[in-house]
């Protein structure tokens, strides 16, 4: 094979300037000797060494491949087209979106470290800060997501890092990434933006100043509910560095299958996310002419506090997921209003996941956010009449209809 055979076929030498959509389609290595044009799947937990010279060599670099724990073609692919997609420097998987984070405070804090978190991001992300972190002497304070001043004033002069998630989950409220990035750096803060919601097809942290992007890959990554996957994308100093000792002692690893299948549905990200939003956008608004809704809450609704930012920021569209309130006079009849409708549907699936082709409805008072104190749930906005759908692609129409069902049967359902 010639020189100029074989880097035709290296199709992983991309020229600059590439755009996001094709970065999705293109960004992996190189093919193997075989000129496979999707790219392979290597299920293999060791790797053969040509001798223990080489061997002693790549084990110290930690470079080379040479235990599946430590690095994988097939992982670092998708490490590659997610920095890519992302516009930072490097990317590092991991088997959740809870591990990246597992994975950013083993890597960053230690004992007597103060964090910064938005009040309103995933139950799950608050437990973690909240409780498992805090028996390590990770003190957090939790603020308003949206309010600039709150974060200011929780600063301490052991602050080492803000974390916000935006949209928030599952209310979609927006920070400022700008604003939240120009806070954290004058105080000598990292701040680190969970995007899982709405990806980088959508929305890149770091280009707004953000030090880290942490995904839930589960999510919109995959795009059709079949695995799970997590990751931290940022500089290659705190990629490489930092966080690469953590992960090769602790384990906290990307499967290869699953970093294949993740892999291959960032190649229609950028199409699944605008076929999502357009659906979302529809049946927000749909929602908001209901009698029996008290609220809807969508980014991409004029109605929505942070409309114009969520605008600036996610390339003018409002995100996959749209959360509503419907009426009750007590706390009780709210929720029965709301188990009323998620049970009277049809067609949508009632699970806690979201990202999936399928639309996916879910009551967070007593999923998401069910491990947390009633206060907790209170302080973060969740009510218990709140439902949320993470709007698929099937027709609007048929998501309409079957969340009609429910919604037009509301007064009876709530009789029985």
């Amino acid at each position: 094979m010639s020189d100029d055979e074989r880097d035709r076929i290296e199709r992983a030498r991309l020229p600059e300037g590439l755009r996001p959509e094709t970065l999705a389609v293109r960004s992996a290595l190189a093919p193997s000797q075989h000129g496979e044009n999707s790219e392979a799947l290597f299920l293999t937990s060791g790797y053969v060494q040509p001798n223990a010279e080489v061997s002693a060599r790549r084990f110290a670099a930690s470079e080379d491949f040479t235990y599946s724990r430590t690095s994988n073609p097939t992982v670092r692919s998708f490490e590659q087209r997610l920095a890519a997609m992302e516009g930072t420097e490097a990317a590092v998987a991991t088997a959740t979106g809870m591990s990246a984070i597992l994975l950013l405070i083993m890597g960053l804090l230690k004992a007597g470290d103060h964090v910064v978190c938005s009040r309103s991001v995933f139950g799950s992300t608050i437990n973690l800060f909240a409780k498992e972190f805090a028996k390590f002497g990770v003190e957090t304070a939790f603020v308003s997501q949206t309010d600039l001043e709150e974060w200011r004033a929780a600063i301490k002069p052991t602050t080492r890092l803000f974390f916000a998630e935006t949209p928030t989950n599952p209310l979609t409220d927006i920070c400022d990434i700008a604003a939240l990035a120009e806070l954290a750096h004058a105080h000598g803060a990292l701040l680190v933006v969970d995007n899982s919601f709405c990806s980088p097809a959508l929305q890149r942290p770091a280009a707004l100043g953000a030090d880290l992007v942490m995904h839930s890959g589960t999510k919109y990554l995959d795009g059709q509910g079949r695995v799970m996957a997590g990751a931290l994308c940022g500089p290659e100093k705190l990629i490489k560095d930092v966080f690469g000792p953590v992960i090769r002692t602790a384990g906290m690893t990307l499967a290869p299958f699953n970093a294949w299948v993740v892999l291959k549905g960032l190649e229609t990200l950028g199409l699944r996310m605008k076929a999502h939003c357009e659906n979302a956008l529809k049946i927000a608004q749909w929602l908001e002419t209901r009698p029996e809704v008290a609220r809807v809450y969508y980014p991409g609704l004029a109605s929505h506090p942070q409309h114009a930012l969520a605008m600036r920021q996610q390339g003018g569209q409002g995100g996959p997921v749209v959360s509503f309130d419907l009426r009750g006079d007590t706390p009780e009849a709210a929720r029965a209003a709301a188990f009323h409708v998620i049970d009277s549907t049809r067609v949508l699936s009632i699970a806690t996941n979201l990202g999936d082709t399928k639309s996916i409805i879910t009551h967070p008072a007593t999923t998401s956010h069910g491990r947390l104190s009633e206060a907790q749930r209170q302080a973060a906005g969740i009510g218990q009449g709140l439902v949320r759908l993470a709007v698929g692609l099937e027709h609007p129409d048929d998501i309409g209809d079957d969340l009609l069902r429910g919604l037009s049967t509301l007064s009876k359902g709530q009789e029985q």
